[in-house]
């Protein structure tokens, strides 16, 4: 019989989309703003050119870049309901009148074992977590091949740019286990929770 116990927490991480108006409008209040709910980041790319999808142009605006941001305070995988949410809440404080996004804000956790990404689309391998969230397993990770793709992981996440940047945030995240800092103090940050 297995025993439930709590996992170790993991480390949130968030991939910022954009156009060129809006990163150059909008990125300071807005990261300042991240690192009010979610701490502060510990890792943070350069600007990533982001041409995997036309998806988001039509309504975000071309060309599209990418910054990928972790955080150094970690968080429980139950936090990652919350943390999707708080991300679609500034997703529209962030919008255009007419409500179209100007930003992409997609929230995950990295664990020794995974990327888990938060969406709020259901699909035959997410799981549900509640409040019209799921956890998507995007890639998974093994000691002896590093990032492994999965059938559905989305080609952006399968590139080796990506996965080298993933691999520094597991660098970042064995470090604070081990270093055992694993949480903020109860009501620090309002998308950790003790």
């Amino acid at each position: 019989m297995s025993t439930p116990r709590e996992p170790a927490p993991g480390k949130p991480v968030l991939s910022v989309l954009a156009a060129p108006d809006w990163w150059a409008e909008r990125w300071p209040e807005c990261r300042a703003e991240l690192t009010r709910l979610l701490g502060p980041v510990d890792y943070e790319s350069v600007p990533l050119a982001f041409d995997h999808t036309t998806y988001y142009i039509a309504e975000i605006g071309a060309p599209l870049s990418r910054r990928l941001l972790g955080f150094a305070h970690l968080l429980p995988l139950d936090g990652l309901v919350d943390l999707k949410l708080a991300t679609n809440a500034l997703e529209r404080v962030e919008a255009r009148a007419d409500g179209s996004r100007r930003v992409n804000l997609d929230p995950g956790i990295v664990t020794m074992e995974r990327l888990l990404l938060a969406s709020g689309k259901n699909f035959t391998h997410r799981v549900y977590l509640g409040r019209g969230v799921w956890a998507d397993l995007t890639l998974i990770y093994s000691k002896g091949r590093g990032w492994v793709d999965l059938p559905w992981t989305f080609p952006d996440y399968a590139q080796a740019d990506m996965k080298g940047r993933l691999t520094e945030l597991r660098a970042l995240y064995k470090t604070a286990i081990e270093a055992g800092r694993a949480r903020p103090e109860q009501g620090e940050f309002p998308c950790q929770r003790a």
